[in-house]
């Protein structure tokens, strides 16, 4: 049995779902621990009743140290703050042997036993995840303020090893965690980069599929997406399945558009794992909509905060375009399917 958890709120509640999707599409053989960061997403998940998910209420782990933080931090500082901490809840409550914690904007392709395959042959208790930036001075300069590795996808082994790196980061959460530059720490983030050097057991996932993001994706081109096999292949010709992608940072804009971010002008790239994802998307919407009174509206993302870079991420973040065909039109998404298609 695969063992997942993810966090989130109503606000994300689009994305967790649709995570789950992917998981349910892929394989029959995982559990999702999911913790609800509010009383609207519990409520509605309770009612779903998702086979393969636990559900869990924030209220469950938050201790008053942590209700004190949450007064802090962000809403996104006090979720990365909470990440360790979710992964340790699993682990300490559940007859797991281990734990992978899943950003919920993340979408599964294939079965991502692939994964857990070369986690077995490494015998590993902890496993990192590089971003795998491009080799140039922008790659770099993205690697400086975020770190090497994401957290996207990580595995905690029950072991005394992997317990033991899990608490560190845990305790380094609580004493900082913030979205704002700093020489050795970025969030939940920048803590990763000195696992591999001091503690055991730690293993640098190595599975090119594991970990296609927005930053990483020009590096890439896809070579099938037919009958499920989304095969891709990076520069020097080397083929991967598509385990999973992680859609960071779009951002919705008004007139039913969404700035997709993904950091590559190669349409056919971005529209093959876009299009589908936000089609299935505005799916999960319209039934929250309908089913619960629960409205997406184009919203003011704040991560830090820091008074300053809140104001930027707030008012300006949205707008931010690399080339204009990252603005993709809601209302018009069978019409991208079908430029897809007549490439084919």
């Amino acid at each position: 049995m695969l063992n997942f958890c993810t966090l989130f709120d109503s606000c994300y509640l689009d994305k967790g779902i649709a995570l789950y999707h992917s998981l349910e599409q892929v394989s029959n053989n995982f559990m999702l621990y999911t913790f609800c960061f509010d009383d609207r997403s519990f409520k509605i998940l309770k009612d779903k009743a998702f086979t393969h998910m636990v559900l869990l209420h924030h209220s469950v782990f938050e201790t008053n140290e942590l209700l004190k933080l949450k007064q802090e931090r962000s809403k996104a500082e006090y979720c990365w703050t909470c990440t360790p901490v979710i992964i340790e809840y699993v682990l300490s409550n559940f007859s797991v042997d281990s734990c992978t914690y899943l950003d919920s904007d993340l979408y599964f392709f294939v079965d991502p036993q692939i994964l857990f395959d070369e986690i077995e042959r490494n015998k590993a208790d902890v496993v990192i995840v590089p971003h795998r930036f491009k080799n140039n001075k922008n790659g770099r300069k993205m690697e400086e303020r975020n770190g090497k590795y994401c957290v996207q996808f990580n595995y905690f082994r029950q072991t005394v090893n992997g317990r033991k790196v899990l608490n560190w980061w845990k305790e380094k959460c609580f004493e900082w965690c913030f979205d704002i530059p700093d020489l050795d720490r970025m969030g939940d983030q920048k803590y990763l980069n000195s696992w591999v050097d001091h503690f055991d057991g730690v293993y640098e996932l190595q599975y090119l599929g594991g970990g296609v993001a927005p930053w990483n994706l020009e590096q890439y081109k896809i070579c099938d997406d037919r009958n499920n096999r989304w095969l891709m292949q990076d520069k020097y010709g080397k083929k991967f399945k598509l385990v999973f992608y992680h859609f960071q940072n779009m951002r919705y804009l008004p007139g039913n558009k969404v700035n997709i971010k993904s950091q590559t002008k190669n349409k056919e790239l971005k529209y093959s794992i876009y299009i589908p994802y936000l089609k299935e998307i505005e799916e999960i919407r319209k039934n929250l909509q309908n089913e619960y009174s629960l409205f997406f509206r184009p919203g003011n993302i704040q991560r830090s905060s820091n008074a300053f870079l809140g104001f930027l991420q707030r008012k300006f973040a949205a707008f931010k375009i690399q080339t204009i065909s990252d603005i993709v039109d809601l209302k018009k998404l069978d019409r991208y399917l079908k430029w897809k298609r007549d490439l084919k």
